[in-house]
């Protein structure tokens, strides 16, 4: 039985970040996937993560984003390959949304750049945008778009140059603690990590079950769509990737990127799945197009065109929408990254950076206290 350092079951955005990190220190290091990423099967596809810096969901998450941000622009240069266009974000809702004042407040805290604008200075400056009176925007201009699949795919080869080993297509069937070790067993093969990484997305769960954890995780389908729209009004030189948060519905987007039109997706709602028996058909479920061009139509028309294409992915839900990254609290040589609750891959970097402290130094720089399983005891 072959034997690493460090083995980690499941290789997307945060698994192979880390990956990466780890062989960049001289740890022997096995990535597992039982797919081949970058993939379309789990959460990272789609061409675009937006991220954001004056942080919406909490203020904590600020230090995290900043140090996410460094690392998109040190892999840029590592890999030689465009991973961020700085298209700036814009946030709105109406005057008491509290989502809004989490992301005025997190910019003062760390002195982020943030214009606060009217809706008329919103309706001035974007004429495809109709925002109501009662609305108010948020600019944050240092913000802007990923390109996941690309950032995935730098990472795996860099990973490789540095040492890592990489395993496709493989499916991991259990994981058994075997004293200060691990035992991973895909369909064909062994392995023994002195220590061990779970991060496998919606298929988290079963796998962290093996290991006597319960872990409140609800995978989730979601979907996608592109929209035809006016590139004078929505091109990416001139329009910023967008959140709405409504009454009782909040949707993201995208400016047309090289003519590809409008994305868009909603980002609360959606159907608790099997990873395993998702059904993957966009256009399915009514929702599916009919939420994305109801919003569009209201909000900004001239990009409600013909549906250009839509995807289905997932999101892995936890109650309270914040993240899981903890250590085995009977074993510290097993982390585990899980429930990104839709809103993870933007810090992917900084989480694989993470990872890979946690294991190696025991602990991260970065205060990772939010995000410990024990909150759910």
């Amino acid at each position: 039985m072959q034997t690493y350092e460090v083995i980690i079951v499941g290789a997307g955005s945060m698994g192979m970040a880390a990956g990466y990190y780890l062989a960049r220190r001289g740890i022997s290091t096995l990535l597992i996937d039982a797919f081949d990423p970058p993939h379309t099967m789990g959460s990272h596809h789609g061409d675009t993560r937006i991220i954001r810096h004056a942080y919406g969901e909490g203020r904590q998450y600020v230090p995290f984003a900043l140090r996410a941000q460094e690392l998109w622009a040190e892999l840029e240069q590592a890999s030689g390959v465009k991973l961020f266009s700085q298209t700036g974000v814009l946030s709105a809702g109406a005057h008491d949304c509290a989502f809004l004042r989490e992301v005025r407040e997190s910019a003062e805290r760390y002195s982020l750049p943030l214009e606060v604008l009217t809706a008329q200075q919103v309706r001035e400056r974007w004429a495809g945008i109709e925002l109501p009176d009662h609305f108010y925007a948020c600019l944050e201009p240092a913000s802007g778009v990923l390109y996941p699949e690309k950032a995935i795919h730098a990472y795996r080869q860099l990973a490789a140059a540095s040492g890592a080993t990489l395993l496709t297509n493989t499916k991991v069937t259990s994981l058994q603690m075997d004293g200060e070790e691990v035992v991973v067993r895909t369909d064909s093969e062994s392995y023994r990590g002195q220590k061990l990484l779970v991060s496998a997305g919606a298929w988290n769960k079963p796998l962290l079950q093996d290991l006597g954890l319960s872990v409140p995780l609800v995978p989730t389908r979601k979907t996608i769509a592109w929209f035809g729209a006016d590139e004078s009004l929505y091109g990416a030189e001139r329009f910023p990737a967008f959140v709405f948060h409504l009454d009782d519905s909040m949707f993201y987007g995208f400016p047309s990127i090289d003519g590809a039109g409008v994305k868009i997706g909603r980002h609360d709602g959606g159907q608790a799945i099997d990873p395993d028996s998702l059904e993957r058909t966009f256009g399915c479920y009514l929702s599916d197009e009919g939420d994305v061009r109801s919003f569009l139509e209201t909000y900004m028309p001239q990009a409600a065109g013909g549906l250009r294409q839509g995807k289905v992915c997932i999101y892995t839900m936890t109650p309270d929408e914040h993240f899981i990254i903890d250590r085995h609290p009977d074993s510290p040589h097993i982390v585990f990254a899980a429930g990104f609750s839709g809103h993870g891959f933007k810090f992917a970097s900084a989480v694989g950076e993470a990872a890979c402290q946690l294991l190696i130094d025991g602990e991260s720089k970065l205060d990772l206290s939010m995000f410990s399983l024990s909150r759910f005891s």
